[in-house]
């Protein structure tokens, strides 16, 4: 059975963001680029599975400019055994990367599809869900373990009451939380093999995939910097500044 994992170029977690000048979006110039965390959480997973004898192919997918490969080598040095890139300058938004996943997915036939939960950049929380519904498959969010047993995938997820487990058949889509695993540390060895490691370069176009973006961003601006808190001499002036200064009770 094989695995399709899909992982995204994102503006590295330690990197302070700034807003370009002219308020269209995020200065990424001379910025450091790395893999979406919660993606390399699903890469992370997708390899153990294989490990563990329960897939035979790991394919990682990544949609987006030609950088883009170098998070597929990234991927490919953890353990994936392909990469796929469809390379396009469109700023791709949610639903397009679900049709090119479904695309993909009917090209490649895998039994899951694993993707991180959300991007660090947009925070969407959509392409795993809008892939599901246009495959038509069942699905998973915010995996904290993933097991296979009977040709199903029993997938433990946090809920607010605990924990709740899903059996899902196959194929599926699943998408990982931060607690499912901790990726290993890539070793300089594996980055040499992952040069090696086939990589598919396709177009959108060549998928049959309409990209274009459906929404437009107006405006992007920084949110506005706290005042200095204050202290206060006891509970009754709290109270009086919380009901007539900040008007919460």
């Amino acid at each position: 059975m094989k695995a399709l994992v899909a992982v995204k170029r994102v503006v590295d977690y330690n990197v302070k963001v700034r807003v370009k000048s002219d308020q269209t979006g995020v200065d990424i110039a001379n910025v450091k680029m790395s893999m979406n965390p919660f993606d390399e959480i699903a890469v992370e997973e997708a390899v153990r599975l294989k490990e563990k004898g329960v897939l035979s192919e790991v394919i990682v997918v990544s949609c987006g400019v030609t950088q883009c490969q170098e998070t597929l080598r990234t991927a490919m040095a953890i353990g994936a055994d392909r990469g796929i890139l469809v390379e396009t300058a469109e700023d791709l938004q949610p639903l397009a990367v679900a049709k090119l996943l479904k695309a993909l997915a009917d090209k490649e036939q895998p039994g899951l599809v694993i993707l991180g939960k959300q991007a660090i950049d947009d925070d969407c929380n959509q392409t795993g869900q809008m892939l599901a519904a246009l495959a038509d498959w069942p699905q998973a969010t915010f995996a904290s373990k993933v097991e296979m047993a009977d040709g199903h995938a029993l997938i433990t997820r946090e809920v607010d009451g605990g924990l709740e487990t899903l059996k899902l058949s196959l194929p599926a889509v699943v998408t990982t939380d931060l607690r499912l695993n901790e990726p290993r540390y890539v070793t300089l060895p594996n980055i040499m093999k992952a040069k090696k490691k086939p990589l598919d370069i396709f177009k959108p176009e060549d998928l049959g995939v309409d990209v274009k973006p459906r929404i437009n961003t107006l405006k992007v601006s920084e949110p506005p910097k706290r005042g200095a808190g204050i202290k206060v001499a006891d509970v009754a002036a709290l109270v009086d500044k919380l009901k007539n200064e900040a008007k919460v009770i």
